[in-house]
């Protein structure tokens, strides 16, 4: 049996390389989704007594290029944003906008008036209006005392 001298820096050189096929195996996958990946408009939702809305932000996108629509409980808001310049013509030093289809779906409660939805684009800000149920909103009660 031949006496093999230890050496520690070989024992973590082949682990750094180990790890840093995994990095690269895991980020160069990582990069291919995001250039094909979707980009979804960050959205807020509120509740008041009366209504839900759903504020989306959507810079860029007209009317046209957005299709909103209810299916079954569900809300999808569906729509492209499309590029707006000419690479041919400008010399970009950065470009970090994102342009592309989106699609979100929210679940619908069923106190929602599917009927009365109403939807504004003003400024890039997607409004939506969701009305509750005349039947399911909270009723006072007022309670009389008897003597």
């Amino acid at each position: 049996m031949a006496i093999v001298r230890w050496d520690p820096f070989r024992e973590l050189n082949l682990l750094r390389s180990q790890m840093d096929r995994i990095f690269e195996d895991l980020l160069g996958r990582e990069k291919e989704e995001w250039s094909r990946a979707s980009w979804y408009p960050p959205v807020d939702i509120y509740e008041t007594e009366d209504q839900i809305i759903l504020k989306a932000e959507l810079p860029g996108v007209d009317q046209k290029d957005l299709e909103i629509k209810v299916e079954d409980d569900s809300l999808v808001l569906k729509g492209e944003k499309k590029v707006e310049r000419d690479t041919k013509t400008e010399n970009f030093l950065r470009a970090e906008r994102v342009y592309g289809t989106f699609q979100r779906t929210f679940s619908l409660p069923q106190t929602v008036d599917r009927e009365k939805i109403k939807a504004t684009l003003k400024n890039g800000i997607l409004t939506l209006v969701l009305p509750k149920k005349d039947e399911v909103k909270p009723k006072q009660i007022t309670v009389q005392v008897e003597e």
